[in-house]
Parts: C-alpha cells; sequence; structure tokens
C-alpha cells in the first residue's frame, strides 16, 4: 500500500468539489512518457491507495520478466474521518487514508515490453478497478 513516508501537515483543509473545476482537464501528465501503453483517466475521482495497488497487481501479472511498469500517481492527499457514533464537535478527525485526485486527462499506469494485445488486455482489466472511465493510450 502506498503512503508517504512523512509529511509536512498530517491533515489538509477539504477543497471544494466543483464540478466546474473536476472537468477541466488535468495540464501535467497527459502523455505517455516512460512506457508504450498507457491507462488515462477519461473522469474525475479520488483513488485510493488501495486501489492503485489492485490496479498495479493485474498489470503486474502481464508484465512478467520482460516487461517494465510505471506508475504515475501517487496518493499523497490525506483523507480524515471521525470514528462510528460520535457526536459532533471536539475537532477533526484522525487521518484515514490517502488518496491521489484523478481529473481527467491524467496518465495513471504505463507499461512497456509486452505485446499490444496483452498490455491492452491487462490495462483495461486495471482500469475496472478504478472508480474512473478510462482507456488505453498508445505512444504517438
Amino acid at each position: 500500500m502506498l503512503f508517504p513516508k512523512k509529511v509536512k501537515h498530517r491533515k489538509w483543509q477539504t477543497e471544494r468539489m466543483s464540478q466546474k473545476r473536476l472537468r477541466r482537464p488535468d495540464t501535467r501528465g497527459t502523455t505517455v512518457a516512460f512506457g508504450s501503453y498507457g491507462l488515462k483517466a477519461l473522469t474525475s475521482a479520488r483513488i485510493t491507495s488501495n486501489q492503485i495497488e489492485s490496479a498495479r497487481k493485474v498489470i503486474t501479472r502481464a508484465t512478467t520478466k520482460a516487461g517494465k511498469l510505471w506508475i504515475r500517481i501517487f496518493p499523497d492527499r490525506p483523507v480524515t474521518a471521525k470514528p462510528a457514533e460520535v457526536g459532533m464537535g471536539s475537532g477533526k478527525g484522525d487521518p484515514k487514508h490517502y488518496v491521489f485526485e484523478v481529473r481527467p486527462g491524467r496518465v495513471l499506469f504505463e507499461i512497456d515490453g509486452v505485446p499490444e494485445d496483452v498490455a491492452r488486455a491487462h490495462l483495461r482489466e486495471a482500469g475496472m478497478k478504478l472508480p474512473v472511465r478510462t482507456a488505453v493510450v498508445t505512444r504517438r
């Protein structure tokens, strides 16, 4: 499971989830930079470290010894939660897990060193593990 070794601020302030801002495409990490094939997000969502790990396991099965995998996202945003049946007040809850906020256009995973049909099949299967709509893209 991915999470930061050390953080400057343990809790982040809640960001406003404006639908207008979330629909705006990402400007960084939008092209396949390392591998030959990539998995690109088409919608926005928060991806947890568990979901990233689940998708990574699916893609790793395709790479075997010859292939290489790059994970282009890292969950560094803490999500806090209060315990069940606790009254209102008495501050913000403790950090529960970490997420990465994905916007449309971000390349999430890249793969190289495997045949195209195998890469496409495994990337599509990995996309099923994530809470965003995805598409398989190739390097131009």
